[in-house]
């Protein structure tokens, strides 16, 4: 009987995911086969090399995905608690007694040559905690309780992260808002956390622009916060009268300041700032009256973007590290770094675009031969692809991570039970975040924050981790008919 279970299993596994997942592996061995080849000594299957190693790996990584299939159905919801709390216990015992490596405390060596980072396998089974608090009897997000928990559970191995100054892997985490979003939290917070991102963006691009005794980026983020009220008031809860109000206000306070500062130079951002708390005030008394919190919810968005537009500056120069500094500096263009901290995007951009259409071809590529992209078989592999692979090889490699994470997204919609769902979502959003990060950090989009690209960056934490997360939604997905 266990024996036909068994065999259905494997019958209903889904095996278009699995042929994805054989397709990226090998392009990835590939890519590092390329990354690692060196002229002067051409042998790549050198015992202690970077291919036999990630060979190595790939092998391991099939005997996991063995043992993953082979596990009982109830086995990942039943332990997902232990497994969350063995996890922080190891991710703490990780900063007492790892060492320190460039900077970083993040890998424990279990032998001189072999070193495992906690870190990747703390997404899978964080993962697997939040879809068992998920999946109690008749559980709502919206509720305080539920919501601090569910934030707690991802928020406090992205501490232990960042304690290990791993603040890239930490960075991780959030995609598990996606999932939140997913399962009811409400879109203001994806809202305030993208306005966080831009008012902190503006703060930092526009801080030595003046105007008029105003300063430029305060006045673009109160301008935009007040935009947000409005826009929110009309679109989203349907006050279409008193978000026009609130609108014409603004324009004619702004119009009226602006003609005035043109006699008697001032700060017209203490008149948006003004508005934001009067209208906040406002919002509040009139959800008393009406007993519809939202309204209290918007205007708190308010007063917290006014209270972040204020504190940029002590957050930029007081909490972030130098280097972390000069990487979003030179990320959003405030200085141009070549040789120092832009050294890495320049020569990747350079080694991509010297690619072409077609590409050199395998081997042939000469700016990852020559050495000239530090981390070229970790973080910075898509250069690799595009220098010898060229844009179609890039497209390619592209198109191949959109249909994988589609179809994770189709394979958690038909999930029957919330436990598989909310897992499916987290490890969609999970690899979501790290494709779109890697690939843009690489091409020069996104700040460089050291995150590995799935199943191509060299690394044996990095592929047992990222085989670990999707086998065990392969299999959890495999019995979904049973409930």
């Amino acid at each position: 009987m266990m024996r036909d279970k068994k065999i259905s299993m494997w019958k209903s596994v889904d095996w278009v995911t699995i042929l994805l997942y054989i397709i990226m592996v090998a392009a990835g061995w590939i890519s590092i086969c390329g990354a690692s080849y060196d002229f002067d000594n051409p042998n790549l299957f050198e015992s202690s090399g970077r291919p036999v190693m990630q060979l190595i790996w790939i092998g391991t990584s099939a005997v996991l995905i063995f043992l993953i299939m082979m596990l009982d159905r109830h086995f990942f919801e039943t332990f997902a608690y232990p497994l969350y709390g063995l996890i922080i216990f190891l991710l703490i015992l990780t900063i007492i007694i790892a060492p320190d490596i460039k900077g970083s405390r993040s890998w424990i060596a279990i032998t001189p040559s072999i070193r495992l980072q906690p870190a990747e396998f703390a997404k899978f089974v964080t993962a697997l905690a939040l879809a068992r608090f998920m999946n109690t009897y008749e559980f709502n997000l919206l509720t305080v309780k539920n919501f601090i928990v569910s934030a707690g559970i991802i928020l406090v191995p992205a501490l232990c992260i960042i304690l290990q100054k791993e603040a890239g892997s930490a960075l991780v985490f959030l995609a598990f808002a996606l999932t939140l979003y997913r399962e009811g939290m409400s879109g203001y917070v994806l809202l305030a956390g993208l306005c966080v991102a831009l008012f902190f963006v503006i703060e930092l691009k526009y801080e030595s622009f003046i105007w008029n005794d105003t300063p430029v980026n305060e006045l673009i983020i109160s301008g935009v916060i007040l935009v947000i009220i409005c826009a929110i008031l009309r679109f989203a809860l349907n006050e279409r009268k008193l978000g026009a109000y609130y609108f014409l206000i603004t324009i004619c306070s702004g119009v009226i300041g602006y003609i005035v500062s043109l006699f008697y130079p001032f700060n017209l951002v203490r008149i948006f700032v003004c508005l934001i708390i009067g209208f906040s005030v406002f919002l509040v008394l009139y959800s008393f009256r009406q007993i519809l919190w939202r309204y209290a919810l918007l205007a708190f968005f308010a007063v917290i973007s006014l209270g972040i537009m204020y504190s940029v500056d002590y957050v930029f120069n007081e909490v972030l590290q130098p280097h972390q500094q000069q990487r979003i500096k030179v990320a959003i263009g405030l200085e141009n770094d070549p040789t120092g901290t832009g050294y890495n995007v320049n020569q990747s951009k350079i080694a991509i675009g010297s690619g072409g259409f077609s590409g050199k071809g395998f081997l042939n590529g000469t700016q990852t031969k020559l050495k000239y992209v530090p981390e070229q078989d970790t973080d910075f592999i898509f250069c690799t692809i595009g220098e010898e692979f060229g844009f179609v090889g890039s497209f390619l490699i592209i198109l191949v991570f959109g249909v994988f994470i589609l179809r994770l997204i189709q394979l958690s919609e038909r999930q029957s039970t919330v436990f598989g769902r909310v897992y499916g979502y987290s490890v969609a959003s999970i690899f979501f975040f790290h494709v779109f990060v890697n690939i843009g950090m690489v091409c020069g989009i996104t700040p460089v924050i050291g995150i590995p690209l799935p199943f191509f960056s060299y690394g044996g934490s990095s592929l047992w981790g990222f085989t670990i997360l999707l086998f065990i939604f392969l299999r959890i997905d495999s019995v979904r008919k049973e409930g």
